[in-house]
């Protein structure tokens, strides 16, 4: 059963401050929790019903490190992030913050991305690509967050997403710095280097300009309607697409 001071605990990591004071996040809901016990990340804490637990009781069995607690289905509710708590909870500690980016790939950079859904629908993307690093500049959104989480389905267990100030990071980097513009060159005829760094903008004001002027390439979707622009994660998918190696 959850005591008082562990419900206050979890419901604590639906703050990002909370999160960075723990080193902790939540995974919630029956796929997302089998498709966490499955990796190899360390989990903390599993909140679930009896019946969930005896179900799965060798995926349990494969985190002997996280703290089990058998819940009722009002308990769970009280913790839940989610309008319909699904059967389990789980409390995993954040990844390790890396001290640098790859250099011999793609990989996308994500400039003051704040809808949860969008970055999520991003971390997506770039698992579904195979790009093994997200670079986020300190304004976006928390990858981390619940929302994000649900939206991503297990992106974070396959992606690393770091913290860089974008500009510093992209003059740094040996890659070309490639910009998702309206102004920029038409992908479709447009020379995509062996590895870059795609860079996608904030969802109404696009890049900054100092983002903007560190990168040396500029790419655009051309447009054959009257639509002000695209989604964050609608563009980014078309520009993976048209310009990451095929498998």
């Amino acid at each position: 059963m959850l005591s008082k001071a562990q419900s206050k605990y979890i419901r604590s990591l639906e703050l990002q401050k909370f999160r960075e004071e723990h080193k902790a996040y939540l995974a919630e809901g029956d796929k997302i929790a089998r498709e966490w016990l499955s990796a190899p990340g360390r989990i903390l804490t599993i909140v679930a019903l009896e019946s969930w637990a005896r179900q799965h009781a060798d995926l349990i069995k494969k985190h002997p490190e996280a703290e089990l607690i058998l819940c009722d289905e009002q308990q769970l509710k009280s913790i839940s992030t989610l309008r319909s708590p699904n059967q389990v909870l789980l409390v995993a500690a954040l990844p390790q913050a890396a001290a640098g980016a790859a250099q011999d790939s793609w990989c996308l950079a994500l400039d003051a991305i704040r809808d949860p859904g969008n970055m999520g629908t991003l971390l997506r993307i770039a698992d579904w690509f195979g790009i093994r690093q997200v670079i986020c500049s300190p304004d976006c959104t928390d990858p981390f967050s619940p929302k994000v989480v649900q939206s991503a389905m297990g992106a974070q267990l396959r992606v690393q997403v770091l913290e860089r100030e974008l500009p510093d990071f992209i003059r740094s980097s040996p890659l070309p710095g490639i910009a998702a513009t309206l102004g920029g060159s038409n992908v479709y005829h447009f020379q995509a280097p062996p590895q870059g760094i795609l860079v996608i903008g904030n969802e109404s004001r696009g890049l900054s300009p100092e983002v903007l002027a560190a990168c040396s390439q500029q790419v655009m979707i051309p447009r054959g309607g009257g639509a002000e622009s695209l989604n964050a994660g609608v563009s980014a998918g078309i520009l993976c697409a048209l310009l990451l190696p095929h498998p």
